[in-house]
């Protein structure tokens, strides 16, 4: 199945009904989640801030925001991710991000910029120990009896004892585990020392790449690498990432940016035309076999994310490629992903 997401990203906005509706507009092209850049090296909204904002305002869409593991600290992160979860009722995601920069490091002034190969090893770290500290409360840990008084079986709360290269986390977590077991984990596995880290322990990895063939030979390197790491590949979601200029509405694709494959451009490949054509896209590239869904980024929020509801999405409807409703109500039931078993199931505390 054909799965579509796409970037609320409004870099200049701070109005949270903005990011609303836009939810909303994706909501109702049935995708399976929008995603909300997050960094230190601009001013900005904080992502995940904003996502709970959107969560009571919105059903079924899955939110993921970015939230970076460079010089936060994870047992905070993956508590403020779990919230999310509880929010949108097991929508929520999380797209994994490093700070490389030294202007980002002097905010916090606690280290210096590390190399991206060091600082992807350390968000693999971070992965882990929240997954861990998701499973330190078992489904059943509240059993909330009130004639003895006991809110939670001490027994079924497990400290995760982690020591990471550069932090250790003893647990359990302060949140109970999230309806999805685990929320969904993004990662940009387009770069080398990123795609480790996703192969490993990412749900969802994007690549940045121009045509169906480099996409595809990801895939089968994340497929394989998955494998390697003893994980089912077939728990690992491929999405192509393409910025989105739908500007010129049911014109053709500018040479370069239709069938053939996008256009590669300093930002990333850049897809301009019609909805027309990057219906024909998609299909051709998820046909091939070559990605799993798209993440799109669109040139002008609004209009280009009305272009691909309208336009796009009832075109590949249409041709039976893509559903026409939500088939549950967590963010993984959207992505054909099993929920975790917990890890730590059946221990003593």
């Amino acid at each position: 199945m054909l799965h579509l997401s796409a970037a609320v990203d409004q870099p200049s906005v701070y109005d949270a009904a903005s990011y609303v509706d836009l939810a909303r507009l994706a909501e109702h092209g049935v995708l399976d989640f929008v995603t909300l850049d997050d960094t230190f090296a601009r001013p900005g909204l904080d992502a995940l801030s904003v996502l709970s904002r959107v969560a009571p305002a919105t059903h079924r869409v899955g939110l993921v925001p970015t939230v970076t593991t460079t010089h936060t600290e994870p047992f905070h992160v993956q508590a403020a991710v779990a919230t999310l979860d509880w929010v949108s009722r097991g929508r929520a995601g999380w797209r994994l991000d490093v700070s490389t920069t030294e202007g980002e490091a002097r905010l916090f002034g606690r280290r210096h910029a590390a190399p991206a190969e060091e600082l992807w090893r350390e968000a693999g770290e971070v992965a882990d120990v929240a997954a861990r500290l998701w499973d330190s409360w078992e489904d059943d840990a509240e059993i909330r009896d009130v004639p003895t008084g006991r809110f939670i079986d001490r027994d079924k709360l497990h400290h995760v004892d982690f020591e990471g290269s550069g932090f250790s986390v003893r647990g359990p977590s302060i949140v109970p585990r999230p309806p999805q077991g685990h929320p969904v984990r993004v990662v940009d596995a387009t770069e080398g020392p990123a795609r480790r880290t996703a192969a490993r322990y990412a749900d969802v990895a994007l690549v940045r790449v121009a045509n169906a063939a480099q996409a595809g030979a990801v895939r089968d390197q994340l497929r394989k690498d998955a494998a390697r790491f003893g994980r089912n590949p077939d728990g690992l979601r491929v999405f192509a990432s393409l910025l989105a200029d739908l500007g010129d509405g049911e014109h053709a694709a500018e040479p370069g940016h239709g069938g053939g494959g996008p256009r590669q451009t300093a930002q990333g490949p850049l897809y301009r035309g019609g909805p027309v054509d990057l219906a024909e896209l998609i299909a051709s590239w998820h046909g091939s076999g070559a990605v799993d869904g798209f993440h799109l980024t669109p040139a002008a929020p609004r209009r280009d994310l009305e272009r691909l509801v309208n336009g796009t999405v009832p075109l590949l409807q249409h041709r039976g490629l893509f559903r026409t409703f939500y088939p549950g109500s967590t963010l993984r039931d959207h992505l054909g992903l099993a929920r975790p078993a917990n890890q730590y199931a059946g221990e003593a505390s």
